[in-house]
């Protein structure tokens, strides 16, 4: 039986939510699968993944076959390299500490990207909320300097006008 690890859609129109899942090639898109391995939310920024790495490994290890899409979610989380470090093991290229050491190593640096990246979009929301609340003061500002004139024309005709009825 040919399985291939592939995204199964959920959510609702306009909002999809995918579950990555291990599943026979001639079964539905959204049909009956072997296995759920994660979870992938597109509509986030940078978008959510979960992913069951040691799952996936297993599937990979076992023959399963990748669609695109998730061969690239599985490349970014770590699982492809995984499966390469364990093959290395398996010949004797590596060993079984050697291989968890690179693992490591690659997770911690690719966290500091996804941190990077986080810290960047919040400073760049940060920096568009300032730069709108400048413009809101400053269209209010001129608003009320507009304003200021007829207010003080309607104070003067005022004082006109309760001038002339005191005499």
């Amino acid at each position: 039986m040919p399985v291939k690890i592939r995204l199964q859609r959920h959510g609702k129109k306009g909002k999809p939510y995918y579950w990555i899942v291990a599943a026979d090639a001639r079964a539905k898109r959204d049909g009956k699968y072997l296995e759920k391995l994660g979870a992938y939310n597109p509509n986030t920024n940078p978008a959510t993944i979960e992913l069951n790495i040691d799952g996936a490994v297993k599937w990979l290890q076992d023959g399963a076959q990748p669609t695109d899409t998730a061969k690239a979610i599985l490349s970014y989380k770590g699982a492809m390299l995984k499966n390469h470090l364990a093959g290395g093991v398996r010949k004797g290229a590596l060993t079984e500490e050697q291989a968890e050491a690179k693992f490591n190593a690659w997770l911690d640096e690719k966290a500091n990207k996804v941190d990077a990246k986080k810290d960047g979009l919040a400073k760049a929301e940060a920096d568009a909320k300032a730069k709108a609340f400048e413009a809101e003061k400053a269209a209010n500002e001129a608003r009320i300097a507009a304003a200021a004139p007829a207010v003080e024309e309607e104070v003067a005709e005022d004082a006109k006008a309760s001038n002339e009825e005191e005499e």
